[in-house]
């Protein structure tokens, strides 16, 4: 990948739609612009201690990718609609050498997601590829 691409995932705005404080580890509800998505994240760092239901909320979401393909037509998307990310299919948008890491503008949202298969690298994909992946559990959101 080419060293102009960006190297800090972008975050992603979305609404505040809950906490479930009593899940292991607990889960923060996203609503996602634009869509009828509410993603189930693990929460990876501190809500606003005033943050009620309707807020906007803004971070990064991360994943950690199975095999990821190159694919070459196809729709942006987090499935499932409803709850942890289970398979994303969207445009690269950047990377990060460091950490291993496509960014993955996948409809209104970006993910930043960990190749975890050793036989890819970032330097596997190039700007603007389309590609689609299973994500492992675990997927999280970090507030800012």
């Amino acid at each position: 990948m080419p060293d102009t691409v960006p190297t800090q995932c972008p975050p992603s705005a979305g609404t505040f739609a809950g906490l479930d404080a009593k899940a292991e580890p607990p889960m923060v509800h996203l609503n996602v612009p634009h869509t009828d998505y509410v993603l189930h994240l693990v929460l990876d760092g501190r809500l606003p201690s005033d943050i009620e239901p309707g807020d906007k909320l803004t971070g990064t979401l991360h994943a950690e990718a199975l095999r990821v393909d190159t694919i070459s037509a196809g729709g942006r998307y987090v499935e499932p609609g409803m709850g942890r990310p289970r398979r994303v299919q969207g445009t690269v948008v950047g990377g990060s050498a460091s950490e291993n890491a496509l960014f993955v503008k996948a409809g209104a949202a970006t993910l930043a997601c960990t190749l975890s298969d050793p036989r890819q690298s970032l330097a596997d994909f190039s700007m603007h590829d389309m590609v689609s992946f299973d994500v492992k559990r675990g997927a999280s959101f970090r507030p800012m």
